[in-house]
């Protein structure tokens, strides 16, 4: 229905309706948040991942926080599961979620922030202090009528910090990234920069066009993957990680940045940073024995080379000794009725990194899952490898786990943590890839060595 009337009604008059709701939630609410810190962390990749270390690093520092992620719901000490299939709920329940977070006598507010949600002006009347931006790579845009479109909307979030102007407002923005520049022009009392190129390449990022004085440059030097996680230096200081990843440091940066902003010192970051073990179905470990298991919500071309380089051991330059064993792919094609344009380039990458690719099912919608997994088996076959193609997800994973031998990798990505997979006419089916790989792996019996194929 709601395609539907999009055909017949002004674009605008769609805008004015989620303006009103807004509005109506605010009023409802009375206008919350003016006494917190809300922070909204906005990105393609990785937003997740740095509104849970934030909070963790805010808790071991001994605020009350409260967060609204992909994943969960967080007030305090209290947390629950986010069952929406919406990162960034709507206008009321939004407004609700902070008057909640004030009566809890919680002092931040960490709100993973969408594009989506930015279109839709759920962002409208939350008194931001500061914004964190973690990337802009290609995504949502058939939603937003292109590239520039989708960066727009990321940009009203930087655009509401500099409106609201409460007192010490910032922003954090990824250097690496190219829209940088973009982003760091919207005022704020203090800007930080974070990098993976080190302090040699960071003033040529930057210049006095973008950065008030004095603000504070973060760049990771001596990136070392190791079997415990993830270590780097900053600051002539050693920061250590359980995670994985040069694009994990990038998000432990982002995190840091922020902590930075409002007023934290390394000590409570670096205790949560050792012991932050990650976003649930993030590069997550099923197992490691007798190969490796992982889930990963990696749904982006972007996202997912990273996750594919990162367990085949590459060094952060994309060179190095590849691990002993191989990967063993199960790939989903993108929900239906969104970002077709991802489906080959998905399936390119996935022959590109792995050893045996299985298409398979995810969130389909009202489209039909063979045409979507038949897309994106097309850019295995264009990359030259054979796909296979099971339409039954939970099938599909069992079969990847029974291919797989000593050393080998099956990395499972597309859902990550998520708790449903939603077919045709919006039914929603529970879900958790996590679950269902534990469940395959319950039936594995023995291992063949890794020199015997399978």
């Amino acid at each position: 229905m709601k395609e539907w009337l999009k055909k017949f009604i002004p674009s605008w008059l769609f805008s004015f309706y989620h303006w009103v709701w807004a509005l109506l939630g605010a009023l409802v609410y009375r206008f919350p948040g003016r006494d917190l810190k809300i922070i909204g962390i906005t990105g393609t990749n990785g937003k997740t991942t740095v509104v849970h270390l934030l909070s963790e690093i805010l808790q071991r520092a001994g605020f009350k926080v409260a967060s609204i992620s992909s994943l969960r719901f967080q007030i305090d000490e209290r947390e629950w599961l986010n069952d929406l299939k919406m990162t960034m709920p709507g206008r009321l329940k939004i407004q609700q979620f902070l008057a909640s977070a004030e009566k809890a006598g919680c002092s931040h507010v960490i709100l993973e922030v969408t594009s989506e949600g930015i279109k839709q002006h759920r962002h409208l009347f939350i008194p931001f202090s500061g914004a964190v931006l973690t990337n802009v790579t290609k995504e949502h845009l058939e939603a937003h009528g292109g590239f520039e479109n989708y960066k727009r909307a990321k940009m009203r979030l930087f655009e509401a910090v500099a409106n609201y102007q409460k007192p010490d407002n910032f922003s954090v923005v990824n250097l690496d990234d190219p829209t940088a520049p973009g982003f760091l022009n919207f005022n704020a009392d203090k800007k930080i920069g974070y990098s993976l190129q080190g302090p040699a390449t960071k003033s040529q990022k930057l210049d006095s066009r973008h950065l008030a004085p004095g603000a504070r440059l973060l760049a990771a030097e001596k990136i070392k993957q190791t079997k415990e996680g993830t270590n780097f230096v900053l600051n002539n200081e050693v920061f250590k990680t359980s995670l994985l990843g040069a694009f994990n440091v990038a998000n432990a940066l982002a995190a840091i940045g922020a902590a930075y902003a409002l007023g934290l010192t390394n000590a409570p970051i670096r205790t949560a940073l050792e012991r932050f073990s990650g976003a649930a179905g993030r590069l997550e470990f099923i197992t490691h024995k007798p190969f490796r298991v992982v889930v990963d919500y990696a749904h982006t071309p972007d996202a997912l080379s990273k996750v594919y380089e990162t367990l085949l051991g590459y060094s952060q330059k994309g060179k190095g000794i590849r691990r002993e064993g191989g990967l063993i792919c199960v790939l989903g094609a993108t929900g239906g009725g969104r970002d077709k344009w991802k489906r080959p380039e998905l399936g390119k990458l996935a022959a590109q990194f792995c050893e045996r690719v299985i298409v398979t099912n995810e969130d389909p919608y009202d489209e039909d899952p063979a045409a979507i997994i038949e897309a994106a088996a097309q850019g295995v076959r264009g990359a030259g490898k054979t796909p296979e193609i099971i339409l039954d997800r939970k099938e599909a994973v069992a079969r990847a786990v029974n291919l797989a031998r000593a050393n080998d990798t099956v990395i499972i990505t597309g859902k990550g943590a998520e708790p449903w997979m939603v077919m045709a006419g919006g039914k929603k089916i529970p879900w958790d890839d996590r679950l269902i790989a534990k469940q395959a792996l319950a039936g594995v019996k023995g291992v063949k060595p890794r020199h015997e194929n399978g």
